[in-house]
């Protein structure tokens, strides 16, 4: 690893907050974000879960419902001070149109405007190719990831910090157990690769955009950050 790029991680490690962090896609991160150094605060609604992150990566195990007002609060005032918030925690089914939108549209702006009143100078939302891909017919997980990607958009617009809106592709983790075993599965690793990445700092001239953990190298989309700029590109949009 070169000397700069170490560097580079060190001088951004702080205190990271990843929700849905005890088990699948948020454990992952956690662990890569605790492998550069941050002092991640593993949350979820699981207490075994995240008890058993938090002691794999050095972090802290804070309960959180992210539906839930009362608990997103309670649960920043034990944390404290944040610097970045992972907002990871999602839903899969049908079976509760209405709770999907709780948990994967309200949650993350929930435990968004807690991070920001906690100190919070990153944010990172877990979105997913369901937000536009043609063909579905999961209304209540595609119109929420949707809605989020909009709404990570936006809060970027918004807010004086940078916000970003990745999809990790489809990994194999408990709430895509009903997939066929021959679907086109992302390998595991490139979604907290790409946190891991994002994290630094070294990739906010890409905040507001739609970033594919498989199909984007961020590499390549700096150097082309003007173009996408001036293109409107990695957006999602109606084209006419």
């Amino acid at each position: 690893m070169p000397d700069s790029d170490i560097r580079l991680r060190q001088a951004y490690a702080g205190i990271a907050v990843i929700t849905g962090g005890g088990r699948g896609i948020g454990a992952s991160i956690a662990r890569a974000l605790a492998g550069d150094g941050w002092s991640v605060v593993v949350s979820a609604r699981t207490r075994d879960q995240i008890d058993k992150i938090a002691a794999e990566t050095g972090g802290r195990a804070v309960p959180m419902d992210v539906a839930s007002p009362e608990s997103v609060t309670k649960a920043f005032g034990e944390i404290g001070h944040a610097d970045l918030l992972v907002a990871n925690a999602g839903v899969g089914g049908e079976a509760d149109f209405w709770h999907t939108f709780e948990v994967n549209v309200l949650g993350v702006h929930l435990c968004c405007d807690a991070a920001v009143a906690a100190g919070a100078s990153r944010i990172v939302i877990t979105g997913s190719g369901s937000a536009y891909l043609p063909g579905l017919s999961s209304t209540a997980y595609s119109a929420s990831k949707a809605a989020i990607c909009r709404y990570g958009e936006t809060l970027n617009n918004r807010l004086d910090i940078p916000v970003f809106v990745f999809s990790p592709g489809l990994v194999q983790t408990e709430m895509t157990s009903n997939f066929p075993a021959n679907a086109p599965w992302t390998p595991p690793e490139l979604a907290p690769e790409l946190v891991r990445k994002l994290a630094t700092g070294r990739y906010d001239a890409l905040a507001g955009r739609y970033i594919h953990a498989e199909h984007d190298d961020v590499d390549d989309l700096l150097a082309r950050a003007d173009e996408i700029r001036e293109q409107d590109l990695n957006a999602i949009r109606l084209r006419r």
